[in-house]
Order: structure tokens, then sequence, then C-alpha cells
């Protein structure tokens, strides 16, 4: 009995160790696995951390590449922009110097007729202002307005007001167009008594009369100088607003003549 109990002891014993054993390389093995695998996946997070940085990196570069294009764009802009600005500046400069001497002109084209009577006499000739062929001579002491001919009196009246004599030529204009309201000078008479009132600086009255050559003589040739110079009047007021109507109606009325190329340009200015 002893023996078989002892036996079964050492067997117990036997079949324990046993177990143990294969328990310890069980768990050998496993840890092994784990570290193996703790060694992969260290390798793993390695290489995709290094991945991650070399992407990161050339994310950087594109970024950093991406902004010297951006300020080297922005720069030629700047450049570009200050060049359109330097070359409106100087546009502006030379369509204002421009205007300037188109209005000078304008203004002395009236006072250059009278100073060569031959080239006056030929003209007026050619209008069929005058039928004589012996120049109209002034003599020192004016004639009678009341003996002289539409065509005489016209040209007294112009040729006092190319002189500078300007009460005498309104005088001599008033009378023509009073005497001869039909007359083939009257709206060129009414255009002239609007002048005389705007060298002398009454641009209200030069407006008024300007006006008259409008309305009462619509077809006549003096319409688109008597609106020009009626937006010039009133500039010289300091009535923009106005001055632009009549300048914009001169352009879209009488958009081939030589007075809407200057309120053209006039109106850039404005």
């Amino acid at each position: 009995m002893k023996y078989s109990v002892l036996f079964l002891l050492i067997f117990f014993n036997m079949l324990y160790g046993c177990a143990m054993h294969d328990d310890i390389v069980a768990l050998e093995n496993r840890m092994s696995f784990i570290e193996q695998r703790d060694t992969k996946s260290k390798e793993y997070n390695k290489e995709l951390k290094s991945g991650l940085e070399e992407k990161g990196q050339a994310l950087r570069n594109q970024s950093a590449e991406m902004h010297a294009m951006y300020d080297q764009l922005k720069a030629e802009m700047q450049l570009i922009s200050g060049k359109i600005d330097e070359t409106d500046y100087l546009l502006k400069q030379k369509l204002s110097d421009s205007d300037k001497i188109t209005e000078n002109r304008l203004e002395r084209i009236e006072k250059a007729a009278g100073l060569n009577k031959k080239r006056l006499t030929r003209l007026e000739q050619y209008l069929n202002f005058e039928s004589d062929k012996n120049d109209l001579k002034i003599k020192s002491k004016p004639q009678s307005r009341q003996k002289l001919s539409e065509n005489e009196l016209y040209t007294v009246s112009k040729q006092a007001f190319d002189a500078g004599d300007f009460e005498t030529a309104r005088k001599g204009f008033k009378n023509l167009i009073n005497k001869f309201p039909k007359s083939a000078h009257a709206d060129n008479a009414q255009f002239w008594i609007g002048e005389i009132y705007y060298n002398e600086k009454w641009y209200e009255k030069a407006i008024l009369e300007y006006q008259k050559v409008i309305e009462k003589y619509p077809k006549g040739n003096k319409v688109p100088a008597s609106l020009l110079k009626q937006g010039f009047a009133f500039l010289n007021l300091g009535d923009k607003a106005n001055a632009r109507l009549i300048l914009k109606k001169l352009v879209k009325k009488y958009s081939r003549s030589t007075e809407a190329k200057i309120a053209t340009k006039k109106l850039k200015k404005l």
C-alpha cells in the first residue's frame, strides 16, 4: 500500500514536472513571438516616421517654392502697376497739354482772320459775303449804319470784333439782326455776340446768346461751336454738371465735327 501511494506521488510529480516544462516552453515561445512582433512594430513605426518626415519636408519645400513664386509674382504685378500708372499719368498730361493748345487755337482762329485783309476779302468773296470786286475799306470816320448793306454791316462789325472793339462790334451785329433778320449772316452775327460776352468773361450772358444761335438757327453752321462754347462757359462758372450735359450733347449730335473732337477730349478730364 505504501509503495502504491509512493508510486502515485512519483507519477503525479513527473506529470506535473512535464506540464510545467511545457508551460515554460510555451511561455518562452510566446514571449519570443511578442519580442519579434515588437521589433517589427518598431521597425514599421520607424519606417513610417521616416516616410512622414520625408513627405513633410517635401511639403515644406513645395510651400517655400510657392511662397517664393507668390512673392515674385507680387513684385512683378507691382512693377506692372507702377508702369501702368506712369503711362496713364503721361497720357493724361499729353491730353491736357493738347486740350490747352486746341482751346488756345480755337480762340485765336477768329482773331487771326482779320489780320490779313486780302485773305479776309477773298474768303468773303468766295462765300458770297461781298459782291464788289474791290476791297471794303473802313473809313477813319464810321459810316452811318443806316446806309450800310447787310454784307457791309457784317464785315464792318466783324472787323471791329477782330480789332478788339467789342462795343462797336456788338452794336453792329445787333443792328444787322434787327434790320436783316433773315440774312445769311444772322446766325454768325448772333454767335459773335456770344463770343463778345465770353471774351468779357460775362459767361452767364454768353450762354444765353449762344442759346439763341441754337434755337433760332438750328441748321446754321455755328450750332456746334455754340454748344462747345456753352460747355466752356459753364466750366468757367464752375458748373461741371451742365458742362458735361452740353458737351455730351455736342458729341452725340455732331460727332464728326471738329468741335465734337475737342469736346470728347475735354470730357475725359471731367
